[in-house]
Parts: C-alpha cells; structure tokens; sequence
C-alpha cells in the first residue's frame, strides 16, 4: 500500500496547497487594489552609468491631473510622495514610511478607514499637519490605543491623528501595509519630505491609477503612455522618462508558477500511484499462487468463478482504499504544515481528497482485474491437488 499512500498524500498536499497559494495571491491583489497602474520616474544617467529605476524625477502633480482629466477610462490618478522618517509620541519613537498624498490615494487602492475619516479638502489645499495611520503605528506609537486625536511628531513637525487604516496585511514585497504614515501631498512637499537627493518639491515617487474596466488594462497603458511622452516633450523613438507597471502581474506570475508546479507534483504523484497498483497486482498474484487450494476448495463447496472474481477483486479495492485514506490524512498533515510554514491560508479541498483516494480506489480495480481473473479460470480439481 505504500506506493498508494505516497501517491494520494502527495496529490492531497499539492492541491491544497496549490489552492492555499492562490487564495493568497489573490488576497494580496485585492489589498493593492482593483485594475492598478502604476506610473513610477524612470532611470537617470550618472558618469555614463545607468542608475536605478525611480532616480530621475520626472512626475508631477499636473501629470497625474492630465491623466484623470484627459483619459475617460482613469477612474483616479493618485499622486504620491514618500520618504521613510523618525516617529516620536512622548517617550516612544518608531521608524516608518510617510507618504504624501490625496484622498485619491486611498479610492485607488480601495483603502477604507476603519476608525476617524480621511483627509478633507481644504487640509490637503492648506497642508494641515494631519495625519492617517495604519494599525502598526498605533501598536508602536500609542501602545494600542484608539489613536484618534493624538499628536505625534514626523521629525520635528507635530501632527494630530485623524484617522486610522483597516488593515492591508503584508504587501508583495513582504513588508506589512500597515507600517504606514499618510499626511497631506502639500503638507509633505512643503513641511516635510521635501527635496530629497536633488528631487523638486514637485517630483513624485509614483501615480497610481485606477482603471475603471479591467478589460481595458492594455489601452490604458498605451494611452498613458502616449499622453506623458506628449507632456514631456519626448519626441521619436527616445526611451520614455518613465515606466508603466501593473502590480498584479508578479502576483499572477507567481499565481502561474505555483499552478505549474502543482500539476507537475500531481502527474509526479499519479506516477506513484500507477506503481502502487502495479505493486498490488504483483502482491496479487503472488496471493493467488498461495492461495490456490483454498480457492480450489471454495470452488469445490459451490463457489463460482464470480464469486472468486469478486473476492480478489474487493480484497485489491480495499488495500488500495485503506492506502488512499492513510494517504489523504498524510497528506492534509503535510498540506497544513507548509501552509502554515508559508504563512498561508489553509485551504484542503474535500473534493481533491475523494478524487485521490477515488483514483487509489480505481487503481486497485484496475490492476486487480488480472489476479481475480486468473483466479477465476483456476481448474477446482487441479487447485485442489496443488502443493
């Protein structure tokens, strides 16, 4: 039965935790957003070295307007300008990510408040020292509590809290959405963040768009693209001053790749499973050679060659069976081990463990169908005289 075993444990486990990868796959699209562009500064040159994506400031607020503005399909088109900085309320300090933005930030991302309110528009036109924060900052910060109307410095600038974030969980990158300050765009281009590494107050670190039909993700790209290159007077075949990218496409990659490798472990275990019946019609008919006057008896007392058929045929089913159950329970063991290794949901499928141990079952038939038919044609007399 081991070979049984093996095979519908192996099946149980990569579905489930196939199944358990794609669920978080698709909860982290759902925390970046529905239909997300993201419009990020491109590459400047340095002494005739290229560096880094995101080093040459080429966005601004007014691109983001044009693009909400002149593209029907982009629902917002969120501005943001961030910086990690020092946290202090009272005697605590923490380190975080700020982030200028707007209230549109928050649409594009689908981002509810969960406690307070967001920014107003008069706070985000006369850069109040406002402040929305996500739940590790009110861990860190105010040691749990509700937050709301605490004061707080970013640097030497002092902030009032005003609304708290639900909670996002942990991002693509592994780093938790919710370790995030949000103030005003003008008030951190104008009190905080600043001129960073030779940026204007104006430049942004990216612009995030939210598309109002999924189904026009590839033209939205195409347009924006067409529309930026214009305002930047970008002429010919010159390489754009900026990249397009949607967030959800690594997520899907990765979604693909763990699909693939499922079915790859799957036909690994079906493999198994094959030599698993194919070790149980060999037990079999070695069952058969040494049972052979006990069948030539249960012939000679009224047995038919269906009933002895049957008899072989159940006995195979059985050991396939048992080895399929001890397999699935193995199985969603190890399923639920590596989900919770992985930090994943747990997702056993009832389904993938009656189709397992349903294929161990038709394995045992299958491959007892020779044993019980050669049981079946034995002559009771010569059974019977067998040593």
């Amino acid at each position: 039965m081991l070979g049984i075993v093996v095979g519908v444990a192996a099946v149980v486990c990569m579905v489930s935790v196939g199944a358990g990868a794609q669920a978080e796959v698709s909860e982290k699209i759902r925390t970046l957003g529905a239909n997300l562009l993201l419009v990020m500064p491109g590459a400047r040159n340095a002494g005739g070295a290229r560096l880094e994506s995101g080093t040459q400031p080429t966005l601004t607020e007014e691109d983001a307007a044009a693009i909400r503005r002149e593209l029907v399909d982009a629902q917002v088109a969120a501005p943001l300008l961030s910086r990690s900085m020092p946290l202090v309320a009272a005697n605590r300090n923490w380190v975080t990510l700020v982030a200028g933005i707007n209230a549109d930030y928050l649409v594009a991302r689908e981002w509810q408040v969960a406690n307070g309110r967001s920014f107003t528009g008069e706070e985000i036109a006369s850069g109040a020292k406002v402040a929305i924060v996500g739940s590790v900052i009110i861990e860190e910060l105010f040691d749990g509590r509700a937050g709301i109307g605490e004061t707080f410095r970013i640097g030497n600038v002092p902030f009032t809290v005003i609304g708290v974030l639900d909670n996002k969980g942990l991002g693509a990158a592994g780093r938790s959405q919710d370790d995030v300050v949000f103030i005003p765009l003008s008030t951190a281009q104008s009190r905080v963040l600043g001129a960073v590494r030779g940026t204007t107050r104006q430049a942004l670190d990216f612009i995030s768009i939210k598309v109002s039909d999924a189904t026009a993700m590839s033209e939205m790209e195409r347009e924006i693209e067409a529309l930026l290159r214009q305002r930047h007077r970008i002429r010919g075949d010159a390489p754009s001053d900026f990249r397009i990218e949607n967030p959800a496409d690594v997520l899907i990659a990765r979604g693909a790749a763990v699909r693939t490798l499922g079915i790859l472990l799957i036909a690994v275990a079906a493999v198994s499973l094959v030599v698993g019946g194919i070790s149980i019609m060999n037990i079999m008919l070695v069952s058969v050679s040494e049972r052979t006057r006990e069948i030539g008896l249960r012939m000679a007392v009224g047995a038919s060659r269906r009933d002895i058929r049957w008899q072989f045929l159940i006995e195979a089913l059985i050991l396939a069976l048992i080895g399929g159950l001890v397999g699935a329970a193995l199985g969603a063991a190890a399923a639920v081990a590596i989900a919770w290794k992985a930090g994943w949901p747990i997702l056993i499928s009832p389904w993938a463990v009656i189709l397992a141990c349903g294929f161990a079952g038709f394995v045992g038939i299958s491959f007892g169908l020779y044993p019980a038919h050669r049981a079946a044609r034995l002559d009771p007399i010569v059974a019977l005289r067998f040593e």
